[in-house]
């Protein structure tokens, strides 16, 4: 949906970030490299933009929701699907189909019940533990409420043990080496309102066959207009 917006090229692209030039293609960089070019502007034709931005960039907030799911993603899609720690996933999440579990696909509620699991972390070796850990860490300390004074320190350990663990930089995950660009306050952008725009798109993605394409967003754009009206 952001990249609609944006005037960005969907799918997997070579720059499909707003903010800089992180080149999504150079693996080998994703954990070392953080001193991206920022982008100039978003401009047609250039980096991967094909259409004029409908938004200003800079009115782009980066709420937490979107962030965790990306975060439990990765971490989920690195877990050895032979091993326990899988095992028990299966286990607690039957009404998930086997390949939404090993693509990490979790709703909000799915990950709080998850992360309130003492039982899950005793079924990981010691990697898997630190990187869980350190993404448990970062949930209260800096996705909620008000930022720790150390959120710095605190989010560069989950990207550490991420990287240790073998988990891939998705473009979810690189927006938190753009740290600075997250709200003072990200509760402040109720998760509830998150929660409701990703049951929401799954809707449409169910009525229009999982196509992504102008029709979809203006459906959507319509229903919330007509929401704000009759409210």
């Amino acid at each position: 949906m952001l990249t609609m917006l944006l005037g960005q090229q969907a799918d997997y692209t070579k720059y499909p970030c707003f903010l800089c030039l992180w080149d999504s293609r150079a693996r080998d960089l994703h954990w070392t490299k953080t001193d991206w070019s920022l982008r100039g502007a978003l401009t047609p034709g250039e980096k991967n933009v094909i259409n004029t931005t409908l938004v200003p960039p800079e009115k782009v907030l980066l709420p937490p929701l979107p962030i965790k799911l990306g975060l439990m993603k990765q971490f989920i899609k690195s877990l050895p699907k032979d091993e326990e720690c899988f095992r028990y996933l299966c286990s607690k999440f039957p009404q998930l189909s086997d390949a939404k579990l090993k693509e990490g696909v979790f709703t909000g509620p799915d990950i709080r019940k998850l992360l309130s699991d003492s039982l899950f972390s005793e079924t990981m070796g010691d990697k898997e533990e630190e990187a869980l850990d350190s993404f448990k860490d970062v949930v209260p300390r800096f996705l909620e409420n008000v930022k720790d004074p150390l959120y710095k320190t605190i989010v560069q350990r989950m990207l550490t043990a991420y990287e240790t663990q073998g988990c891939n930089m998705s473009l979810k995950v690189h927006f938190l080496q753009n740290i600075d660009c997250f709200p003072e306050n990200l509760r402040a952008y109720s998760e509830e309102k998150g929660e409701r725009f990703h049951q929401d798109v799954r809707d449409f993605e169910r009525r229009y066959q999982g196509r992504w394409d102008v029709n979809m967003l203006a459906d959507y754009c319509w229903m919330l207009r007509r929401e704000t009206e009759d409210g």
